[in-house]
This record gives C-alpha cells, structure tokens and sequence, in this order.
C-alpha cells in the first residue's frame, strides 16, 4: 500500500475561478472568453455567468458567499419541529496564539484570517459567538468542502437503512453508466476514502482548461451540465484503495449513488428528513443546484449552505458520535471509520477519512471548505470550532496554517 498522497493544496485551489487566470473586469454585457469557449451556449443570464466567475474575488467573496440562493438555482433542506437548545455560556476569548515568530490576540485573528463569523462550542455549550461584516444569526454561508462531510453522513445514514447493501460493494453496482470509466472496479467505500483512483486532478487553470476546470464551467457557471456526468468519461490513474487523491468528482458520485438508492426522493429531502430535522436545525440550508433547471441535481460536492449555528449542531452531533438532541442520526461505528486517516497520515499535512481532513499527531479532525471555511472538531478536549471566511486566494495557504494553528490554541483553552 502507497503512501498517502494529501492535497490540502487542492482543496483550497478546488473550484478555483478565472481570478487567477483573467483579470477581466465584471462587465455586464460580455461572458469571459474563457467561459464563452467551453461547451455550447448557456440559457443562465450573462450577469449571473460573470458574476458566479467571480463569486471567489477577493473583493466580492465576503458577500457571495452568504448570498449564493441569489446566484444559483437552490434546493432547500428543510428545517421542521422544534429547534434544539444550544446552552450559551459566553466569555472573553483572552488568549493569544503565536504564528512566524509574531504573537496575536484572538481579536487579531478575526481580522487577519478574513472572518465572517466564528463559534466556539466546549462540553457541548457556546463559549464564543462572533459575526462580522453583517453576518447575522439567521445568514446562511456558503460551505464549500464542507458539504462533502454532510454527503459522507447521508451516505452513512442510507447504508445503515439498508438502502446500501454494503460499502465494499462496486459502485457501478447501483450506478452502471460508469462501467466503462475508472470507477469500474471501484468500491463504494474508496469513493468515500477519494482512493477511487480515477484520472481528474483537481485543478483550475482555466487559460488552459482541463477536466476539473471545464466542469466547472459547464455544471456551475453556465449550467449545461451536470457536475457528476464527467465521471462516466474518466480513466484510471492509480490502483484503486491505493493513492488518497483528493477529487471533487468522487463526492459528486457519492451524491449520485444518493440519488440512485433514495427511491424517488431527492438528495435534499432525504439530508431535511435525516439530517437537519432531527438536529433540529433554527433555519433552513439549501444545497445550489448543478445542470439545467429541472434535470440538475444538488452539488453534493461542494453546494451546501447553512447558519453559523446549524454547521455547529452538525459539528457537535458528529463529536457526539452520532447522537444529537435526543435522536441517534448515524451510528458511532460509523463517524468513528469517518473521522480516521484510511492510509497513513503525513506528518505536516494529516490524512483523510471518509470525506473528513485529520490532523496530524492529534485525534482532531474537520470538515474544511474553501477560502476557509471550518468545522474543527477535538474529540479529546470536546471542542467544536466553526469558522466561516473569506480567505482571498492568493493568501489561502497561509491562511489555513495560522488559523489550525489556532484551532489547537482555543481546542486548549480553558474556560471556566
């Protein structure tokens, strides 16, 4: 068995727009040409194509990423019955945290790591709750990657109900139009660990556009194509259950296994009935919707958005090993497997499970979106931290490293 090859590189790069390769303006009358020469014409408005190429600007991203239901199509994950109580015991968050030699107080990180909003949640109540920049309570953001470890639970949850006969099975079993692609072979649980294997490097040169980055631009800037359809062309890279590489298109086949197994239902009602309902969640999340209207599906790779409070009751449900506000939502064997590097972890840069980041030399895991977004999760210090951000691209980096480095400060911060 390899070494685990890790891309946090790439997931901070993944869905990475024409920012870094055309310095057009926003114009409302012209599509990029780098959009306009990808895959036929688009019905979507040229506005709202300029605008979702530059959704990841610098200059544009604090807002966008709280107001993508004004962007793309949606779907909403309904919330229904009472809201479950979050215990509140607020204190000044007084420590500071060293980075590059510089020391830094809390207030400073806010600031220097593009934050938007940040809740810190130990032994199962709110110790810090912060929006910035007119986030409110009721704002739903944008959670980028994160979405994939809410596709990993939902996988979970189907399994469990015996929708998935079993995770070792081929996924070609409940999706046959990949039989002639890389995926043939590949089990249902190397989807979930991304050692499937297939040939799609997760980058976005768009002035010289591959795979990942001409799916983009069908899927979500101009919705002519479904995300997941790539798949059915792709060819095998490495042995699969060998090499973690990671790759958005493996989460969007999850999705598509979703859909396949839910007899009818959509992925959205099927994460509103299992998911969000028992969370008792305060506002609804919605996931953006890939395709042409009507036959697109939700973006379970990366399309999901939710309050600051909602990503905390998933992060304190997953630290609960599955249980949450009184309901048994995914077993504990199950978050367990999820939670811990399937190949051996780099040292620096952690390892991967099902869908779900793990650090290195600690038990500390997380859901990790782009441009920072963050649901950190302690098991050992029972700490949930979630951070939403809007990292510029060209700092993202560094920007990851200084805000995990103090996670682990306020993982170990004690409170009174």
């Amino acid at each position: 068995m390899k070494t685990i090859k890790t891309f946090k590189k790439v997931l901070l790069v993944s869905l990475l727009p024409c920012a870094l390769a055309s310095t057009q303006s926003i114009a409302a009358n012209i599509v990029d040409p780098l959009v306009s020469n990808v895959g036929p014409e688009s019905d979507v408005p040229v506005a709202v194509q300029t605008l979702r190429w530059h959704m990841l600007d610098r200059d544009f991203n604090s807002l966008s990423f709280r107001s993508m239901d004004t962007l793309f199509d949606t779907r909403q994950v309904a919330r229904a019955g009472d809201i479950s109580k979050l215990v509140k015991s607020e204190q000044p968050m007084d420590l500071t945290y060293e980075y590059n030699g510089e020391t830094y107080s809390a207030d400073e990180f806010l600031d220097r790591t593009y934050t938007n909003a940040l809740l810190v949640m130990k032994d199962g109540k709110i110790v810090y709750e912060n929006y910035l920049n007119n986030m409110r309570p009721d704002t739903r953001h944008m959670g980028w990657s994160m979405t994939k470890s809410i596709t990993s639970v939902l996988v979970g949850i189907a399994h469990e109900e015996g929708r998935i006969e079993s995770l070792d099975q081929p996924i070609i079993d409940y999706i046959p139009e990949l039989s002639d692609s890389g995926y043939a072979g590949v089990t249902i649980r190397q989807v979930l660990e991304m050692t499937s294997g297939v040939d799609y490097e997760e980058r976005y040169d768009f002035a010289n556009p591959g795979v990942a980055a001409k799916n983009h631009i069908l899927a979500l800037v101009k919705n002519v194509a479904r995300f997941a359809d790539a798949s059915t062309s792709l060819e095998r890279k490495y042995e699969p259950g060998t090499v973690s590489e990671y790759k958005t298109i493996d989460t969007a086949v999850l999705g598509w296994l979703l859909e396949r197994v839910l007899g009818g239902a959509n992925v959205a009602s099927y994460a509103a009935q299992k998911l969000w309902e028992p969370l008792g969640a305060q506002q609804n999340g919605f996931f953006i919707m890939d395709g042409e209207p009507g036959v697109g599906r939700e973006f379970t790779g990366a399309g999901f958005n939710a309050t600051l409070r909602d990503w905390a009751r998933f992060g304190q449900m997953v630290l609960n090993e599955g249980e949450f506000n009184g309901h048994r939502i995914v077993s504990a064997d199950y978050i367990k497997k999820s939670t811990h590097p399937v190949l051996p972890e780099d040292d620096k840069m952690g390892g991967y499970g099902y869908q779900w980041w793990t650090m290195p030399n600690s038990n500390a895991f997380s859901a990790i979106g782009l441009q920072g977004q963050f649901v950190y999760i302690d098991p050992d210090t029972d700490t949930v931290i979630v951070k939403l951000s809007y990292f510029p691209q060209e700092e993202m980096f560094d920007l990851e490293e200084e805000t995990l480095t103090f996670f682990d400060k306020v993982s170990n911060w004690q409170t009174h």
